[in-house]
């Protein structure tokens, strides 16, 4: 697994894209898969858009840029970006965090800014709705 204990604290910005003045959830995406020699299309949406960012996610499965992985036949690949439905209703997604192996996430909260946690975690394991590996 890589080290991104650098990125750990790092506080929550909107459209935050610079690990030194802030990231939002997608920024933090990009910082990780950056560097895992893999740079992901910008998107823009306000943090709490939640039709906006369910949008988007749910137009780019459509398209060959990312793959749902299924979890019941596929292991999940790192990094994976994870669509988290994270207080809001189905099938709404407003959260995006990267899997980066040994079953723990990388994501940011806006009052913590950015932290790992377990992906089975009861908190999280009812509100992830998907992995997908980007294929763009």
């Amino acid at each position: 697994m890589a080290d991104y204990s650098d990125l750990i604290g790092v506080s929550f910005k909107n459209h935050g894209r610079d690990v030194k003045n802030g990231l939002d959830c997608y920024g933090l995406v990009m910082e990780v898969f950056k560097r895992n020699g893999v740079i992901l299309p910008e998107f823009d949406a306000e943090f709490d858009d939640i039709k906006k960012i369910s949008s988007i996610i749910h137009d780019e499965q459509v398209k060959p840029l990312w793959r749902r992985i299924d979890t019941d036949h596929e292991d999940i690949p790192v990094p994976c970006l994870m669509a988290i439905r994270f207080g809001v209703p189905k099938p709404y997604v407003n959260h995006t965090g990267v899997y980066i192996g040994n079953g723990k996430f990388i994501h940011i909260r806006e009052n913590i800014g950015v932290c790992i946690d377990r992906v089975i975690n009861p908190a999280w394991k009812k509100v992830i709705e998907g992995y997908y590996t980007y294929e763009g």
